[in-house]
């Protein structure tokens, strides 16, 4: 076995759990050891469970079809075989809020694409380049939890990527109203067109609880840690609000945002702050980390899901049609990738950076 850290995933046959495992094959720090699912799947290997269901475009990789997966309910059997665990699980809210507590109890480090945990107030939910700092309030979760080195860690939505890092990119210029719409991919719902045919050529102009995510996410990401109740405190400002609409897309998630300033900015001076925008993943090389997080785009036709939305390998975010407003300061359009900076890849950042900065360790 190798120094690498031995990473289990829990989910591992849904679509968010085989993008982990295509996005962590040769993976310098981590290796897949561990596969949990549903009891259903326990006991065949990980290509037998997941049978004619590989959603990637990449094949399967070798080392982990013949891996036999595990029943995610046997907590102690699955944490003793790996030193953290992503999560990817798909159960009810309050099932999902259980089991992830359980394996941190175990001493398992859990780092979740799920949105059970975004709202608990000692859980950090980051983006790595926004709000690395919100990891501190860990200690405190540990507290509660009585643990010494198990806790929760979870990523924001995915429809959020594409334009929260571009409005934390401008807050030296106060943005205090935003009206953003989305227009979301359909591997956001776990599907193919195979799966959805009926989405193809429609569109839908509802996903269920994605619109109050868009809005109220965000302010968590710009929220401070309340070292005396021992939790983040949501930021209250700018004020956001979000449609949320499905697309005949399937991968990708574009935002059309509208923006509000306190204090007046040039274009160039918008554009500047985009291309310049970096964080601790950049400072730190992360590996899964982009070099360039913020990309703007000068053609009038761009950002386009077909040419922009696996830039920098899917953990980069597109920006372009910046331009003045008659009733808004600015708008423009955003791009980002759903499944990888989205949901996994950004899970796989926040696991880099934990690695970073002490708080995952090999058993």
């Amino acid at each position: 076995m190798s120094e690498k850290l031995k990473v289990g995933i829990l989910g591992g046959t849904g679509m968010v759990g085989q993008r982990f495992i295509s996005l962590l094959e040769n993976h310098p720090w981590f290796e897949v050891t561990t596969i949990a699912a549903s009891p259903r799947s326990a006991g065949k290997t990980y290509e037998e469970a997941v049978g004619g269901r590989w959603k990637m475009d990449t094949p399967m990789p070798d080392a982990v079809k013949k891996i036999v997966v595990m029943n995610v309910n046997e907590v102690d059997k699955v944490a003793s075989n790996v030193d953290f665990v992503f999560s990817a699980v798909d159960m009810s809210k309050d099932e999902i809020k259980k089991i992830e507590e359980e394996y941190a109890k175990t001493e398992t480090p859990v780092v979740s694409n799920n949105s059970a945990h975004r709202w608990t107030p000692d859980v950090p939910m980051v983006v790595p380049e926004i709000n690395p700092q919100h990891m501190e309030v860990i200690k405190y979760q540990k507290e509660r939890l009585g643990t010494k080195r198990g806790f929760v860690a979870v990523k924001p939505n995915c429809s959020i990527q594409s334009y929260a890092p571009v409005l934390t990119a401008w807050k030296e210029f106060e943005p205090y109203e935003v009206v953003a719409s989305t227009y979301q991919a359909i591997s956001g719902a776990g599907k193919t067109f195979k799966d959805w045919p009926e989405m193809v050529g429609n569109i839908i102009p509802y996903i269920g609880g994605e619109e109050e995510k868009s809005e109220k996410e965000p302010l968590r990401l710009w929220g401070e840690i309340d070292d005396s109740k021992k939790e983040i405190v949501p930021a209250v400002s700018p004020v956001i609000t979000c449609q949320c609409i499905r697309v005949p897309v399937l991968n990708g998630h574009t935002a059309s945002v509208y923006v509000k300033f306190k204090k007046k900015a040039t274009k160039e001076q918008l554009v500047s702050a985009l291309e310049n925008f970096s964080g601790m993943p950049q400072e730190l090389g992360l590996p899964s980390a982009p070099k360039q997080f913020i990309r703007y785009l000068t053609d009038d036709d761009r950002p386009q899901v077909a040419l922009d939305v696996d830039y920098e390998n899917g953990m980069g975010v597109s920006v372009g049609r910046l331009r003045e407003d008659t009733v808004y300061d600015w708008k423009f359009v955003g791009l980002s990738h759903n499944t990888v900076r989205g949901a996994a890849g950004g899970a796989v950042l926040c696991a880099e950076l934990l690695k970073a900065q002490g708080y995952i360790t090999k058993k």
